[in-house]
């Protein structure tokens, strides 16, 4: 447990007086309201009205106290024990001794005669109230006390309440942070953008010295898991100074001004630990955009983001608070912050490509067992578009999956199951297929891997499979970059078309019927021909117009849709037409290759529904060796798998 930790726990905690207080108090109040039954109790004993008329007529009596409502004094004993009944008298005999009893008093106008006949001494009094007041009071108050000393001991106690406007930050120090650069991997550009500031607070004065000014504020923004929330921990770590971490929905709260408060408590407390650097996580909880929305603009959140940008303005650039944040929705920011003087550096961290794939794999394999055939250049460029986190998941799958097999080390058939697990989802192996459907997805990842194969600009295969995978996938045809690409050019998305289609004309070739396993690829397929013409000027007829809906981040989120496409009836039908005849010119192209090939797609068929799964090389052999041979024997060998299968299925049906 670290110190902050242990001092966040032990503030929550009561101090050690408080429990004892609380015992005590409670051992007051319990001997107080039993004292009185445990000292009368013990020596007095209630009798009838009846009886008291007897001994006071045989003058057993003395000592009598009347009040309003009851007679109380002392027996004579043991002559008063012979006129009670045997249980009093059980009640009232002591060797003797006189022995005090009480009684309820009866209107009676003779008493005080007969008692001045018997000779009897007696004096007046008042009903004591003192018990039942000491138990009206007492008893709401040891309430009390318990409620309050509940309230202590859950967790947050009273501080949600009392400590409402204090900032509910993590202090956390170097040895704390355990984090440098050096266990950042694949956004060189933005540590080497951060040194500067890691410079500054260790050696403020060489800055200052010729009129420099630290930026107050970097903004680091970044797709989710790509480390933003990791860099800034690196920062506190190398310049080993207090490093406040917070997160951007701790400061908006459903009471008025509790975030103000916060806000300004935060601040505070940076001031008072210079240098120090203060994360904001999740900016754009706090920072929005102003005035936009249904609500007024006086509210909550806004008040807590006017309190920010007044504090970021009111300390100087060389007071050594560094000011960091974290946000994957940099449209959604209020300009105000943004500005020079708050935020004044921004950083973007992209994916990693190629080789910062392959360094953050490093990174995360460094107390992992490696096998000797385990290639992170061949991982890197099989993970393309992952970001840290997925990679940090995928090593963690494979340990995991080499832990369950009972090996010694961690080989590449992990990394294989741990990656297909990243990319479609966990193995569905008890997700039973029929014979039929099993043949229907055989043929259509049998048409996207042949299409894909045949197509210079498309991505190789790197793997076949008709094992479901995930909620809905039912088999995938795995495509893996030779490099890392940021612009592509037409023909490379024609190629992408055609390899999207295949599945679907793979089906009207085979059955002359089609299912509805192409939905995402038709999906996929749409959004390319429709970029393609409305994004990218790829439309002879549309020409280089680009066309879409409007883009303006000032309006609220919903009510811009509402407005329409920024383009005329005419033009969006001519839109429609477009795209719908890329697909149509897709499709054609690939009808024309699979039939060209309609061996090679029945023998690839037969062999998934033989093995499941294909890799890139028994796919390729399976591409040449049909190739070499004649057409006929390949339709007759594959024909005759595939009659097999069909024959299962009608025995199945």
């Amino acid at each position: 447990m670290t110190n902050a930790q242990r001092s966040s726990r032990d503030a929550r905690k009561p101090p050690r007086w408080f429990d004892l207080a609380g015992v005590v108090a409670t051992m007051f109040f319990v001997v107080v309201m039993a004292l009185p039954f445990l000292t009368l109790r013990g020596l007095t004993t209630e009798i009838a009205y009846s009886d008291f008329q007897q001994l006071v007529t045989a003058g057993l009596v003395t000592d009598l106290e009347i009040t309003p409502t009851r007679v109380s004094g002392a027996l004579k004993m043991p002559g008063a024990a012979s006129l009670l009944p045997a249980s009093d008298a059980l009640a009232v005999n002591n060797n003797g001794e006189p022995w005090r009893f009480t009684t309820v008093r009866v209107a009676d106008d003779r008493l005080a005669g007969t008692l001045a006949a018997a000779g009897i001494r007696y004096s007046g009094g008042v009903d004591s109230a003192w018990p039942g007041m000491l138990l009206s009071w007492a008893v709401p108050l040891l309430a009390l006390f318990f409620v309050w000393n509940m309230l202590w001991r859950r967790k947050g106690g009273l501080q949600q309440y009392t400590s409402m406007g204090r900032a509910n930050v993590h202090i956390l120090v170097q040895n704390e942070t355990g984090i440098t650069f050096d266990d950042i991997a694949g956004i060189d550009e933005a540590k080497a953008e951060l040194r500067q500031i890691v410079a500054f607070l260790r050696d403020a004065e060489r800055y200052r010295r010729l009129g420099g000014k630290i930026p107050k504020g970097v903004l680091i923004v970044g797709a989710p898991g790509t480390g933003k929330t990791l860099l800034a921990k690196a920062v506190a770590g190398e310049a080993g100074v207090p490093f406040y971490s917070v997160s951007g929905a701790a400061f908006v709260e459903m009471f008025v001004g509790v975030g103000a408060a916060r806000v300004r408590d935060l601040f505070e407390q940076a001031q008072t630990e210079a240098p120090c650097i203060v994360f904001i996580d999740e900016l754009d909880a706090l920072g929005k955009v102003r005035g936009v929305g249904l609500t007024s603009g006086n509210d909550e959140r806004e008040q807590t983001l006017n309190q920010l940008l007044i504090e970021m303005d009111g300390f100087t650039s060389n007071s050594g608070v560094i000011i960091m944040a974290a946000t994957n929705r940099p449209e959604t920011l209020d300009p105000a912050l943004l500005r020079p003087g708050r935020f004044d550096r921004h950083i973007a961290i992209d994916r990693p490509d190629l080789n910062g794939r392959r360094q953050i794999l490093a990174v995360h394999t460094r107390h992992v067992k490696l096998a000797a055939d385990i290639d992170l250049n061949e991982l890197a460029s099989r993970t393309p578009g992952f970001v840290g986190a997925d990679l940090a998941n995928v090593v963690n799958e494979a340990a995991l999956h080499a832990a369950e097999a009972d090996k010694q080390a961690v080989d590449m058939a992990d990394f294989d199951e741990a990656i297909d697990r990243a990319m479609t989802g966990m193995e569905r192996k008890s997700r039973v297929m029929n014979a039929q459907e099993k043949i229907t997805i055989a043929y259509h990842e049998a048409g996207h891997a042949l299409v894909a194969q045949c197509r210079k600009h498309c991505d190789p295969v790197k793997k076949v499979s008709i094992i479901p995978r995930g909620v809905a996938a039912l088999g995938y045809t795995q495509q893996v970059p030779t490099e890392d690409r940021y612009v592509l050019r037409e023909s490379e998305l024609l190629d992408r078309l055609d390899a999207l289609l295949g599945g679907r004309v793979a089906e009207e070739l085979a059955f002359g019927d089609v299912s509805t396993g192409a939905e995402n690829d038709l999906d996929r397929a749409t959004a390319i021909a429709r970029h393609m013409v409305t994004r990218y000027g790829m439309s002879g007829r549309i020409g280089l117009a680009t066309i879409g809906d409007s883009t303006d981040q000032s309006a609220m989120p919903g009510i811009d849709r509402l407005r329409g496409s920024l383009c005329s009836d005419d033009t969006a039908r001519l839109i429609d037409e477009e795209t719908r005849r890329m697909l149509d010119d897709a499709h054609a192209r690939v009808s024309t290759t699979l039939s060209s090939q309609r061996a090679t797609l029945e023998r690839i068929a037969s062999l998934l529904l033989e093995r499941e799964v294909l890799d890139h090389d028994m796919l390729r052999k399976v591409i040449d060796d049909a190739s070499r041979e004649p057409a006929h024997v390949v339709a007759e060998s594959a024909g005759a798998q595939l009659e097999a299968g069909h024959d299962e299925a009608s025995c199945a049906g």
